[in-house]
């Protein structure tokens, strides 16, 4: 038997738990007017040792320094404030100032966000944040999250999304009913139907067990996951699939956000322009320390070549169709524009 806790239940208790954390962390030495009584909250549900955190922690970091300590953010990772869905809620009614997290669960608030679950668009990270920073794009998605109820200060990665199966994946063929699991969204359950495998959605707590009881065959996901979880010790394999850039978005309360001086909004800016940059660098420089850590423990990766990929791209082409049907055009094409896909 499953047990949800309603919205308005667990609300109280976010605010509670909030109360009596900030507790350790009150500040002094301010004017009246701008004392921060606790330091404000920034969470995520992501595990401590991933570019999520580091990502939130920089950014902590330099809005302490660039206000000459006057603005504090305590980071709480791991679910400590609530799951994707909970954080989301929390911070458009103005109770968490400030989420890091994946772009997957925010489809369900923010439809034109599915434009980043299009498959396999780009080749290279590079392109990608080619893309991300491209002045136009930004703007359209910034708006997409004002709407929301966000402001949208950052976008980073932990890099692209692979597969970890237990048998070698080296053709399109080899997708075919593979049990692997995704995230509930719809989009990412669609792709690897096109391309043959036999997507489960799943609570990401039970995926090292169901690869262990054999529930699944594989999931997938970025390396940093796969690492910080120890994923690899149930599989044999990392195939490259590269199908998905796992991207990382810094928001902000925008009702938080309101209450802000002008002074004050400018140092989240800058703070978050530097936390992007240092969270991109260190995705990369990890990205091959986990490939080490992975080929260390005796699984193999699996780099898939230019026809396989091309075969994906083409097999996933009626889920293109679906995204640019429902998504806002300028977003879609803003979006492709760079590739050549």
């Amino acid at each position: 038997m499953t047990m949800n806790i309603s919205k308005s239940l667990y609300r109280p208790f976010v605010l509670i738990s909030l109360f009596l954390m900030s507790l350790s962390v009150l500040l002094s030495g301010c004017s009246s007017s701008d004392t921060q009584t606790f330091a404000w909250p920034l969470a995520t549900a992501s595990p401590e040792d991933t570019v999520t955190q580091l990502y939130a922690e920089k950014f902590a970091q330099e809005v302490d320094r660039l206000s000459d300590g006057t603005m504090k953010i305590e980071v709480y990772p791991n679910s400590t404030l609530g799951g994707d869905q909970d954080l989301l809620e929390s911070c458009a009614d103005g109770d968490i100032p400030f989420v890091v997290q994946n772009t997957a669960p925010q489809v369900a608030f923010m439809k034109d966000l599915a434009v980043f679950d299009l498959p396999a668009a780009f080749d290279s990270l590079q392109s990608l944040r080619t893309t991300l920073d491209d002045e136009q794009f930004f703007t359209q998605i910034q708006n997409v999250y004002q709407d929301g109820g966000y402001h949208l200060l950052g976008i980073a990665d932990q890099g692209f999304r692979v597969m970890s199966p237990n048998k070698p994946v080296s053709s399109l063929a080899d997708f075919k009913g593979q049990k692997i699991r995704t995230m509930e969204n719809p989009y990412h359950l669609r792709f690897w139907q096109l391309i043959g495998a036999a997507p489960t959605p799943m609570s990401f707590s039970e995926v090292y067990i169901g690869l262990q009881q054999h529930t699944i065959d594989a999931q997938e996901n970025p390396y940093e996951v796969i690492v910080s979880n120890r994923l690899y010790e149930q599989q044999d394999y990392v195939v490259e699939t590269n199908h998905l850039p796992h991207l990382i978005t810094l928001i902000c309360s925008t009702s938080f956000e309101e209450k802000l001086s002008d002074e004050q909004k400018a140092i989240l800016e800058e703070a978050a322009a530097i936390a992007t940059a240092y969270a991109r660098e260190m995705s990369d420089a990890r990205i091959d320390e986990r490939i080490a850590e992975i080929e260390e423990n005796g699984t193999q990766i699996i780099q898939l070549d230019e026809n396989t990929q091309q075969e994906m791209r083409e097999a996933a082409a009626p889920l293109y169709e679906e995204i640019a049907s429902s998504i806002d055009p300028d977003i879609y094409s803003l979006y492709l524009k760079n590739t050549e896909k």
